[in-house]
């Protein structure tokens, strides 16, 4: 695989793909997901990644994310050559730097919102990591709901809590995922409004996952993906 261009000699970029290719199965069997991906985005930009069901956004979001390797090309990630990188050395790599907030919240349902959010500081070695969870989830308005479980958590609560969780080590890069896919109209604009504002807070770069224009045109720059290429790029 070719070089990129180290974030410290390239430090504008948050994320510097070139000719990014997945391709899952092999032989005759083999489907090609993404399709030669070039995408630069500048540290700080909020960015919606809009397209159809099956166009590739979730894949481009698990290669960018580092949740899965691309096949080729070449990709740096909040500061990390990611190409270069085993699934061990990219799992270290996304620890403190990158956060993910999904469509289903993932919260451990034997955990208490603090736990939920506190525990990946711990096992980071993050200092003072329930202080730092507490105030996050202060922060999202749960200050009152620390000791409680996600069955005693409504939709947006716990959508709240995964915010939380993906912003309190303070990540430079923030990935989402249709965040607000399994809520109601009215919660889901409440959870995109606390979002930007967590993000605009922490200063760090967004990427939303979404089907929904509406969504997307509230972000700095809208990547339109189909067929696992790049369909347009524009920015608001």
């Amino acid at each position: 695989m070719g070089q990129v261009t180290s974030p410290s000699q390239s430090p504008e970029h948050a994320v510097l793909a070139r000719d990014l290719r997945l391709t899952l199965g092999s032989g005759d069997s083999a489907v090609e997901i993404l399709r030669g991906i070039d995408l630069a985005v500048p540290q700080g930009q909020t960015l919606a990644l809009l397209g159809p069901s099956g166009s590739g956004k979730s894949s481009l979001m698990s290669v960018l994310s580092g949740l899965e390797r691309a096949s080729s090309g070449t990709l740096a990630v909040a500061g990390q050559d990611f190409a270069g990188m085993d699934e061990d050395a990219l799992a270290r790599a996304r620890r403190g730097r990158i956060g993910v907030v999904l469509q289903a919240f993932h919260l451990l349902p034997t955990m208490t919102a603090l736990e939920n959010v506190a525990t990946p500081l711990e096992l980071a070695a993050m200092p003072q990591a329930r202080e730092r969870a507490e105030a996050e989830l202060e922060a999202v308005g749960l200050g009152h709901r620390l000791s409680h479980y996600p069955t005693q958590l409504s939709g947006g609560e716990q959508q709240r809590v995964a915010i939380a969780r993906a912003l309190a080590p303070r990540p430079s890069l923030v990935f989402a995922d249709e965040p607000t896919g399994n809520l109601d109209a009215k919660t889901g604009a409440a959870i995109i409004e606390l979002l930007f504002a967590r993000r605009a807070e922490a200063g760090a770069t967004l990427l939303i996952i979404t089907h929904d224009e509406n969504l997307a045109r509230q972000c700095e720059r809208v990547v339109t993906l189909a067929d696992g290429r790049i369909a347009s790029d524009s920015r608001g």
